[in-house]
């Protein structure tokens, strides 16, 4: 390690009143995963006490605690401001339109992965009648048009006239797709009309999961199938040497964030209550190696930021998360499960 970063973290360290050596070494080991060699430690703080930074103080017995001076408190705030500004050049820190967003997200290899997984269990054939279900910008209407070719029908569906405005010039050139302004939990189709249907991340975001369902369920025809496609954002797991900041990051996510922020876990048991016959639950992880990347679907600065004025983490908690996410060894990974559920067919009595 650095001798600049040992002193950091001694600074760090020290934040939040005065410490003795062990002590001091145990929160750097919380902070940074790794302790301070006898060294390490002791020559940092004898460079801090040079430098005015830090200063003993009586403890019990012959115990010297150390603490930040008032210097030391303006080297440390101007530390993390730095600290900050790294984070910034690899986090955005402003939301970016739902257009652009979801856009975005369709082209990263995690969204390739499960959308593959949820095409393939659809299995649309030509002549079918397929609902797309928060259609977003037309993201998937393209691809189902093809596979129900023209003689097929495509209805995409969403609760946004803005999305529903870009669907409708995207997919502007094909007949066969029809782009409706409307909402899930109260289908303005006709019962026994769809051959197959779809949700890709909505459901999470609905007033009503059961009551959606109950209508995906009226629509479709004996037989007919949904494909849905939701995260569990409770299986978010971010690496930190801290782990309580961690799992506030994601308590945070799911019960403020995102409103149905568990539903990937309670699709099958909800489907199967709605009268669906559930046939396959296939979970997707992804893996985040790269912070940039992670972020394109996280939104982790903005997010940490929400959670600060939430109460979930301290200011200072969020500046030490984000500096360590903005280094060399990021890891995240997160679960997002494909349900297949079919309606039951009708049983003919002879």
């Amino acid at each position: 390690m650095r001798t600049q970063d040992a002193q950091v973290l001694v600074l760090c360290a020290l934040a939040d009143g005065p410490l003795h050596g062990y002590a001091i070494n145990a929160v750097v080991e919380k902070l940074s995963g790794t302790r301070l060699g006898p060294g390490s430690l002791y020559g940092a703080l004898a460079r801090l006490e040079t430098k005015q930074l830090v200063e003993r103080v009586a403890g019990p017995g012959r115990q010297r605690p150390v603490r930040l001076t008032p210097k030391g408190r303006e080297a440390l705030d101007r530390e993390l401001r730095s600290m900050t500004r790294v984070a910034g050049s690899v986090f955005e820190a402003s939301t970016p339109g739902p257009v652009s967003y979801l856009d975005r997200v369709a082209t990263t290899d995690a969204a390739r992965a499960y959308k593959e997984v949820m095409a393939g269990a659809l299995a649309v054939r030509p002549g079918q009648t397929v609902l797309d279900v928060g259609c977003g910008p037309g993201t998937d209407l393209r691809e189902i048009a093809e596979a129900v070719s023209a003689t097929g029908t495509v209805i995409g569906l969403d609760v946004d006239p803005k999305m529903i405005e870009v669907a409708r010039e995207r997919t502007a050139d094909l007949p066969q797709v029809k782009v409706r302004q409307g909402d899930v939990h109260t289908l303005e189709l006709d019962t026994d009309s769809i051959d197959g249907a779809r949700t890709d991340r909505v459901l999470q975001h609905v007033t009503d999961p059961a009551t959606a369902l109950a209508e995906l369920l009226r629509v479709l025809r004996p037989g007919g199938r949904l494909v849905m496609g939701e995260p569990d954002w409770d299986s978010l797991a971010i690496d930190h040497p801290d782990l309580a900041v961690s799992r506030a990051y994601t308590r945070h996510l799911t019960d403020r964030i995102v409103r149905n922020g568990v539903l990937g876990r309670q699709l099958a048991r909800l489907a199967t209550e709605t009268g669906f016959v559930v046939t396959r639950v296939v979970p997707v992880t992804t893996v985040f190696r790269d912070a940039g990347s992670a972020d394109q679907i996280l939104g982790l600065q903005r997010n940490t930021e929400r959670a600060v004025t939430a109460g979930y983490l301290t200011a200072d908690d969020a500046r030490r998360w984000l500096a360590h996410l903005a280094g060399e060894h990021f890891f995240a990974a997160v679960t997002l499960y494909t349900v297949v559920a079919e309606a039951r067919p009708v049983t003919r009595r002879t």
